[in-house]
């Protein structure tokens, strides 16, 4: 397919570009970009982009796919064109699934069902445990040939502070990243939402920000002592932004995303027992929604994530104690980005795609989140300005588990190219 988008407003931080200017894509890969290209005599597919956002294809380093295993609540197919209606071109799948994602047969399943079925680039994440168990290392080497880009033991936190320095140094031989579930289990203690006045009002058993904190700083120590690098998942809570924030002026090589409900969300969302905004860790208060924002703006917070975590309406549609942790995410983090960050000035548009494109690309290793000419041709074009309200009944996954339904956003993607192809033109999928 040979495509020629004219007129848009490129923004490519990996390039230090944001202007107005035309991109040709031709067999896949981005052949030309410039002003008024003209080419004459080319069959190929125009693309009006003028007063549109083009941006590398978004990357979405934390998400879960529920497949193999647990396909009733998602599998590759639908999480994938979930992913592509929002605007995301690369996913990066986390190994709790059934089997687990600790060996090569795993990985290379995933990998062919993707080649398969799957609407956009799919990578998985390989354990740290075997099992996920943190009983024994999974097999780093045989994950990282097979293709995993990362080893996480993400809804599991790694109890054992030796077993987590020798993941964490068996991946830095192999280059690899450790994204690290912080959590402290004994902190923790079987809670179910923040601890404070909403758990209390409630009647529920409230979850320490403590749990979260502790364990941010055990990771920190143990990258700081050992020089290897650890990539702290779904961070929440003021203290941890600040406990990262510290680290990263000391040197250590530590990074770290957050997601939006993060940043849009607080502990009032739970009042109801709505269990579409139970999640782990949970939604906390104002002060640490403002933290959160504050860590993004200041380059503390590297990566917005998803945390993509399909449910089945069975395990949500019940009592709040009894139902699972988080929530669907693909669809809605692009505009929720737009809404609360870009749009009261938190973060610019270029910062906001740096978060979703680029540093998540960089931090696993891949060759996303760039519009060179030479490279793959993941684009993602958007109108910033357009609002349109979310309606989870119209969501591409199977599960529909969001606190979002109803909320007024802005920025849903009208075009989106997957090396090369047009998955999503006018805003259908096709």
């Amino acid at each position: 397919m040979k495509i020629l988008i004219k007129g848009g407003r490129v923004i490519d931080p990996a390039n230090n570009v944001d202007k107005v200017t035309d991109i040709f894509v031709d067999n896949g890969v981005i052949s030309d970009i410039g002003d008024d290209l003209e080419l004459e005599g080319i069959d190929m597919e125009v693309i009006d982009a003028s007063g549109k956002i083009v941006s590398p294809g978004l990357v979405d380093m934390h998400c879960h796919l529920r497949d193999p295993g647990q396909e009733y609540k998602e599998d590759i197919e639908t999480g994938t064109r979930s992913a592509a209606v929002g605007g995301i071109t690369s996913i990066a799948c986390m190994p709790n699934t059934k089997p687990v994602i600790d060996s090569e047969a795993v990985v290379s399943y995933i990998r062919n069902r993707a080649k398969e079925v799957g609407y956009v680039n799919v990578y998985p994440i390989g354990a740290v445990s075997k099992g996920l168990e943190g009983k024994e290392l999974a097999e780093i080497g045989e994950l990282k040939f097979a293709g995993a880009v990362a080893i996480s033991d993400d809804g599991h936190p790694v109890v054992s502070s030796g077993l987590m320095r020798r993941a964490m140094e068996y991946a830095d031989m192999f280059d690899m990243t450790v994204i690290s579930h912080c959590e402290d289990l004994g902190l923790a203690d079987g809670g179910h939402m923040n601890e404070g006045y909403m758990s209390t009002y409630l009647g529920l058993r409230g979850i320490t920000r403590a749990a979260e904190e502790v364990m941010v700083s055990r990771d920190i120590i143990i990258a700081e002592a050992t020089g290897t690098a650890i990539h702290i998942a779904h961070v929440s809570t003021r203290g941890s932004v600040e406990l990262v924030r510290q680290a990263k002026k000391r040197g250590v090589r530590v990074t770290c995303e957050t997601c939006p409900h993060y940043f849009t969300l607080t502990e009032k969302a739970v009042d109801g027992f709505n269990t579409n905004a139970k999640m782990n860790p949970p939604l906390r208060t104002d002060d640490d929604v403002e933290a959160i924002k504050e860590g993004l703006k200041d380059g503390t917070i590297d990566c917005i994530v998803t945390d993509h975590a399909p449910h089945h309406i069975d395990e949500k549609n019940c009592e709040f104690a009894l139902a699972l942790n988080g929530i669907v995410g693909f669809e809605t983090s692009l505009g929720l980005g737009l809404e609360y960050l870009v749009k009261p000035g938190v973060l610019t548009l270029n910062e906001l795609i740096e978060k979703m494109s680029v540093n998540p690309s960089r931090i696993l290793g891949l060759s996303k989140g760039k519009l060179s000419v030479g490279g793959c041709a993941d684009i993602t074009i958007f109108n910033p300005d357009k609002e349109w309200t979310v309606d989870i009944s119209k969501f591409e996954s199977k599960s529909k588990n969001s606190p979002y339904d109803g909320f007024k956003l802005c920025g849903k993607p009208e075009y989106v190219i997957v090396n090369g192809d047009i998955i999503v033109n006018q805003g259908v999928l096709l």
